[in-house]
């Protein structure tokens, strides 16, 4: 049984591979990490201020909540751990949750309205703090659900790049965890004792297309393992010309439409 230095050191590894692969951070920059009291965001935080510590470069960290005023959510969870930790943070209050829930029709998942609300804040409070990058917790089980849900239910081939510019272009968004498990996140979570906050929003609902790829995935995983980290290794090894996209590869001239400086960056 591995102990807690052995899965810390596992996501350490991991983490650090992520931000070496997608040059994910230099010097100088401010990032703004999300937390919403989950598993995954605290991790993204613990790892984050490791290598605050241990990089040769210096970069600063804020981290940030979006209190959506959910019924009983518990405010002081989040201020009293980041005071523990002696981090710059700060709590945005804004009632998304009631603009969701009247705009939702009943029956209907809150995912999408909810993920576009809570983005335009964080990105504004972002540009507000003089933050260029922005640090999210999405891990490698969220990289590929999301590419089968795409897949499946909105016939495009697409899912979460572990690093990215928004749509104004004044702020790179990161996922720093992308190479990291969901299982060792939730390992490790318990180790550390975070003070989890669970979600009474899209969080709670059971019809999301989301759990049944996410079970479908573990199953996978069960009869074939390591399948997960071959279908990774896949979306980081494609080729266009054995798609069908007209975009990506001319097929009348069998020639590819993006140049060697688009497939580096």
């Amino acid at each position: 049984m591995e102990n807690r230095k052995q899965f810390t050191k596992k996501l350490q590894k991991a983490v650090a591979e992520a931000i070496q692969e997608f040059s994910m951070i230099a010097e100088g920059d401010k990032i703004m990490v999300c937390l919403s009291g989950g598993k995954d965001s605290y991790t993204l935080l613990q790892m984050l201020l490791h290598f605050k510590k241990v990089a040769p470069i210096s970069f600063d960290l804020i981290a940030v909540n979006l209190d959506q005023k959910q019924p009983n959510f518990p405010e002081d969870v989040l201020p009293n751990y980041l005071q523990t930790l002696g981090i710059n943070y700060k709590i945005i209050e804004k009632n998304t949750y009631k603009i969701v829930m009247e705009k939702t029709s009943e029956g209907k998942t809150t995912c999408s309205l909810c993920s576009r609300l809570r983005r335009g804040t964080l990105y504004e409070a972002a540009k507000d703090l003089g933050c260029n990058k922005i640090a999210l917790g999405h891990h490698r089980n969220d990289i590929l659900e999301t590419f089968f849900l795409n897949f499946f239910f909105a016939g495009k081939m697409e899912t979460m790049p572990p690093k990215f510019k928004n749509d104004a272009g004044d702020l790179v968004v990161l996922r720093p965890l992308a190479f990291c498990k969901e299982s060792d996140i939730e390992i490790y979570a318990k180790f550390m004792n975070f003070p989890i906050i669970p979600c009474n929003l899209c969080g709670s609902q059971e019809n999301l297309q989301r759990k049944k790829v996410k079970q479908m995935i573990a199953d996978w995983e069960v009869d074939f393992p390591n399948r997960n980290a071959i279908m990774m290794n896949a979306l980081q090894n494609v080729f266009p010309s054995h798609l069908l996209d007209k975009n990506l590869y001319d097929f009348e001239n069998l020639e590819s439409k993006i140049s060697e400086t688009t497939l580096i960056n």
